[in-house]
């Protein structure tokens, strides 16, 4: 399993780093923000197995196809682990700045809700790093049955 390039093993792998940190999320909010709703606590474990999943699919990108850049792991799963929790930070809105608030008061210096983004960023290197460590990345983690590699030409 762990020996080829696949792009399932990058997946599995992703999910279950994700899995393992939206479990941290899961137990831990009620420590953060007491009232935090069962539906909330649910969205972060699904959020972040969903955000792992979406790094080890986006393993077989090493290259930019329109600023013709490559994009090696670190920049990749980096970028999507903070764009994710961007977008969170946009859904959840006040459940988070409740948490900022309820963490570090309301004129903190950490108080600005948008450090989740950071913390996506360093999910996702670490995502990112093992999935491409056990999972490969690039076009030969994409096999048809023959075994031959799908490339578009």
């Amino acid at each position: 399993m762990f020996g080829n390039p696949s792009l399932m093993t990058r997946i599995a792998i992703g999910k279950g780093i994700g899995c393992i940190v939206g479990l941290l999320g899961f137990v831990s909010l009620p420590f953060f923000l007491p009232d935090a709703s069962w539906l909330f606590r649910w969205g972060i474990l699904l959020w972040y197995t969903t955000v792992g999943a979406v790094i080890g699919v986006f393993g077989v990108f090493t290259w930019h196809p329109i600023l013709k850049i490559p994009m090696p792991w670190w920049f990749r799963s980096t970028v999507i682990g903070a764009w994710m929790n961007f977008v969170l930070t946009f859904f959840a809105y006040s459940d988070m700045k409740a948490i900022m608030v309820n963490s570090f008061g309301p004129n903190g210096v950490l108080s600005s809700l948008f450090w989740f983004v950071l913390e996506g960023a360093i999910v996702g290197i670490i995502i990112g790093f093992f999935a491409t460590l056990f999972g490969g990345e690039g076009k030969e983690t994409v096999l048809e049955r023959g075994g031959e590699a799908v490339t578009s030409s």
